[in-house]
């Protein structure tokens, strides 16, 4: 039979916790009918639900001093757990709160919602977030890590309180998470990843304002590619410092539309120029939405102020150290491109791709799933495979590069081999002494 999951969220001065409940065994334990209520009727039994929950949630310091617990969102869906098939599911939210002196990561959980009725039923307690040992990823069950069991006792038939005890944790531990989940944020974040290196793909083309022709020499190349990088990181920098420090409530859907958008401009202009020599420009403008996008994944975490600040500059380092690695592996290849014969329609065929993805992303997150976008979105989960082409794609240019300098080189000692010898210079004494 399904079981109760509790999620706890570990925070620097309470818990959060998300109860999972099957609905079958709920309203059975409750008396509170929920097998036949739809969600549109649900809201007229919130009230018994949290009455009956708030009997049966007892959360406690080690000494036996009561928490305060409070009740949020209470929602019904469907779940599956291994070997049971789909089940109705019933998920409350509720914040647990220790009293003065209390500490959030010692205490004791009282819970018998279920098994005090039905016997054979079990929950498992799990934590899902816990900034303080480097556990900032978890988003569901399947990441979150047990710490204990709660059933009942059969020689006398109670429900003994669950010791939650957490090791101490450390400002470091957080910090090196969040780095890592910046990197990789920016890794799995195909959109990110695309845009900048489109935006990156006409930097060493020559225009005339209307079309791309000719190339800038490798120098010049660089400095455009390093100003649009840095500019991209300033702009998402910034906005991901302004929105999670203010709290902004930023609604995720204009966001992602926005940065799919941003993509779209981004690989028109490597095929036609819109913004010749305004790329650094750009990039920081649309930076900041790609930023907005970056501060949803800390907004969900509810961290404390000092968590917060070490936290986004962590998780900036990971983006900027992953972003910096691929701008360095993709050089190489942006450079050998501008030497290419065919590097026109190279360049076209690049950009047409990420304007077909671009598209595909826009229509799905206005509401019209394709499999444009799906095709897209799992590129990012094939990261290590990304890498190995990069890897390889640098070395390949790098060594090419190396071959056509040492073929330029040996074609210009040979022009200068062959070369005619000067023609002497006739004096007028040269000229009366042959006449």
């Amino acid at each position: 039979m399904p079981h109760s999951v509790l999620l706890l969220d570990v925070h620097e001065t309470s818990v959060s916790a998300e109860l999972e409940l099957p609905v079958g065994d709920f309203s059975r334990a409750s008396g509170i009918e929920l097998d036949e209520t739809t969600k549109a009727e649900l809201p007229a039994r919130t009230s018994a639900i949290r009455t009956y929950l708030a009997a049966h949630l007892h959360p406690a310091t080690v000494k036996g001093k009561a928490w305060a617990v409070a009740f949020g969102d209470i929602a019904l869906g469907r779940a599956q757990q291994t070997s049971t098939g789909t089940y109705r599911e019933l998920t409350v939210h509720a914040t647990l709160t220790p009293p003065s002196g209390g500490d959030p990561r010692h205490f004791l959980l009282g819970y018998d919602a279920i098994v005090h009725q039905v016997v054979t039923h079990v929950a498992l307690v799990s934590v899902r977030q816990d900034w303080a040992t480097g556990q900032v990823s978890g988003t569901g069950r399947d990441t979150a890590t047990q710490v204990g069991v709660i059933r009942i006792n059969t020689r006398n038939m109670t429900v003994p309180n669950l010791t939650v005890d957490l090791e101490k944790g450390s400002a470091w531990s957080g910090t090196y998470a969040m780095f890592r989940l910046g990197a990789t944020h920016i890794l799995e974040g195909t959109d990110h990843l695309l845009f900048l290196l489109i935006l990156l793909l006409p930097a060493t083309m020559r225009t005339d304002q209307k079309r791309w022709r000719g190339t800038v020499g490798a120098r010049t190349a660089v400095g455009r590619i390093a100003r649009t990088t840095l500019a991209f990181t300033v702009g998402h920098s910034l906005a991901l410092a302004l929105s999670a420090f203010g709290r902004l409530d930023i609604p995720a859907q204009p966001v992602e539309v926005f940065i799919a958008l941003s993509i779209l401009v981004g690989a028109v202009h490597a095929m036609r120029p819109l913004f010749p020599g305004h790329e650094a420009v750009v990039a920081g403008v649309f930076g900041l939405g790609h930023g907005l996008a970056f501060s949803l994944t800390l907004a969900e975490m509810n961290l404390s102020r000092s968590q917060l600040a070490l936290s986004l500059a962590g998780f900036n380092l990971g983006i900027e150290a992953v972003q910096l690695l691929l701008v360095v592996l993709a050089l190489p290849s942006l450079l050998l491109l501008s030497r290419l014969p065919r590097r026109s329609a190279l360049r076209s065929t690049c950009a047409t791709l990420t304007a077909v993805a671009a598209l595909g992303w826009l229509f799905d997150r206005l509401g019209d799933p394709n499999p444009v976008a799906r095709a897209a979105d799992s590129a990012g989960s094939h990261t290590s495979q990304l890498l190995l082409v990069l890897v390889t794609t640098a070395a390949l240019s790098t060594l090419w590069a190396g071959v056509l300098r040492r073929r330029d080189r040996r074609t210009t000692r040979t022009c200068q081999d062959t070369e005619l010898p000067a023609a002497p210079v006739v004096t007028a004494a040269d000229a009366n002494s042959a006449a």
